[in-house]
C-alpha cells in the first residue's frame, strides 16, 4: 500500500463527506419526486434501473436492486398500476416475462428532474471534456466501489 500523505488524508476526508452530502441530496430529490409521483422510493430506484437497462424480467430486476423477488412483484404491481412498465411475454420464450418502460409518462418525470438536469448542464459547462471525463471516471469508479462493499454485507 502506498504512503498517504496528510494534506492526500485530509482531502479524501473532504471528498467522502461531499459524497456523502451528495448521496443525502440525491436522496432527498428523489424521495420528493416520488412523492410527487406517487411513489415509493423502491419503485423509482427500480424504474430508473428498468429504464437504463431494460427490458429485463423480475428476476433480473430483483438481483439489480438486491430486492427480494416477492418485493419486486410488489413494485413492479404498483409501477404496472401506475402507467410506468408493462409486463410482456418474452418473445424469445414465450413463458417468461420482460418488463418494458413505458414512454407515456416520460415528460412528467422529466419535469420533474428538469431542475437538477439543466443545473448538471451548467456545472458541466465549467469543465473542459478531459475533467468531465476524470471526473465520470471517478464516478464510476466509485459506483464500482459501492458496489463491492454492497456484495460483501451479503
Amino acid at each position: 500500500m502506498s504512503y498517504v500523505t496528510p494534506v492526500q488524508r485530509r482531502a479524501g476526508v473532504e471528498l467522502k463527506e461531499a459524497l456523502r452530502q451528495l448521496s443525502n441530496q440525491l436522496s432527498l430529490l428523489n424521495r420528493k419526486v416520488g412523492g410527487r409521483l406517487e411513489m415509493k422510493d423502491v419503485d423509482l430506484d427500480c424504474l430508473d434501473v428498468i429504464s437504463r437497462l431494460g427490458p429485463l424480467g423480475p428476476s433480473a430486476l430483483a438481483r439489480e436492486t438486491g430486492l427480494h423477488p416477492a418485493t419486486v412483484t410488489g413494485v413492479l404491481d404498483r409501477l404496472v398500476k401506475g402507467g410506468w412498465v408493462s409486463r410482456e411475454r418474452d418473445p424469445s420464450d414465450r413463458r417468461a416475462v420482460v418488463i418494458r418502460r413505458l414512454q407515456e409518462r416520460n415528460a412528467e418525470l422529466l419535469g420533474l428532474f428538469s431542475g437538477m438536469n439543466t443545473a448538471l448542464d451548467e456545472i458541466c459547462a465549467d469543465y473542459d471534456p478531459p475533467d468531465l471525463a476524470l471526473i465520470t471516471d471517478f464516478l464510476r469508479r466509485v459506483t464500482t466501489a459501492g458496489h463491492g462493499a454492497t456484495e460483501n454485507l451479503d
